[in-house]
């Protein structure tokens, strides 16, 4: 098994992920929003008064509103824990799935059916999330914390006083808290985002529409980003609020996914959509981008 694919890949998604952080840090507070205003149809007693609607919040006000109240400094909470998340889950998921990519492939014509891309993916990112959901657990929590009134907050230093905090307080078990969700949404993420790359930039480059150049490697990344947002994003919204949790707020996964439901409809599972596909455009274009030119630098070695 060789180890240049996982460092590969390590490097450009810890690129990719430092870089669109102040993104990802807006969306888990879009997806931490909760609406008031019950339909009849969600609401646990319909014939309470309703409130009225709070205002809507996009990723521009949200952005606007964390600058204003917490500072510029603000956007990069939480990516120490971004770092080590990455490490951990990108480097794993994205060098296993390279070594399954050469496995599979077909040695005569050099190239792999979507099927088995995709269950590469799918192996790939379960593998990679269930060795990084520490790391996944408190960049959340992180990215969390400036929302809540200071006296609640958890103020931690770092990832690793993070890490050693939950340990302390909540037992080792904390860590892979909300982890069946994570290891789903990465098995998503990772199928349907290095799968439909590869497939675009094979579809690209075979109709002849690009060169095996920058814009194809841009035109086949951000189509695989929009295919993995719109994947991801209701398992991403159930995840961030389990792991966010204080404790027994929510009985598991399905108690949240249902509650949510109830409570705020079933577009509330794309709640924070925008931000998401703001996020995984980005990330996905620099992840890929970057990958291409590693893989150029090292292609001697």
């Amino acid at each position: 098994m060789s180890l240049k694919g996982f460092f590969e890949g390590g490097v450009a998604s810890i690129v990719a992920g430092c870089t669109t952080h102040p993104l990802d840090l807006i969306k888990v507070r879009m997806q931490l929003q909760e609406t008031h205003n019950l339909r009849p149809a969600f609401a646990f007693h319909a014939h309470s008064p309703m409130p009225p609607p709070p205002p809507p919040s996009g990723p521009i006000s949200v952005g606007v509103r964390i600058v204003q109240s917490e500072g510029v400094a603000a956007l990069f909470s939480g990516v120490s824990a971004t770092v080590l998340r990455q490490t951990l889950y990108s480097t794993t998921r994205m060098g296993l799935y390279d070594v399954l990519k050469q496995q599979w492939t077909d040695p005569e014509q050099g190239t792999m059916p979507l099927s088995r891309k995709i269950t590469a993916g799918l192996i790939a990112g379960g593998v990679g999330a269930a060795l990084g959901n520490p790391a996944d657990v408190a960049m959340v929590r992180m990215q969390a914390d400036g929302r809540v009134p200071p006296a609640e907050r958890r103020n931690y230093k770092g990832v690793f006083d993070a890490i050693r905090r939950m340990c302390n307080q909540e037992g080792v078990g904390s860590l892979w808290r909300g982890s069946a969700l994570t290891v789903n949404r990465a098995m998503i993420v990772t199928a349907s985002q290095l799968a439909s790359y590869d497939q675009f930039k094979e579809t690209i480059l075979g109709r002849g529409w690009m060169q095996d150049g920058l814009g194809c490697h841009v035109a086949a990344s951000f189509a695989a980003g929009f295919v993995a947002a719109v994947a991801s994003n209701p398992i991403d919204v159930i995840k961030t609020r389990v792991m966010n949790m204080k404790v027994g707020a929510y009985n598991g996964a399905l108690d949240c996914a249902l509650r949510t439901v109830r409570a705020e409809g079933p577009l509330a599972l794309y709640k924070g959509f925008i931000a998401t596909i703001s996020r995984q455009g980005p990330f996905t274009v620099v992840l890929f981008v970057t990958l291409e030119q590693v893989r150029k630098l090292l292609k001697e070695f």
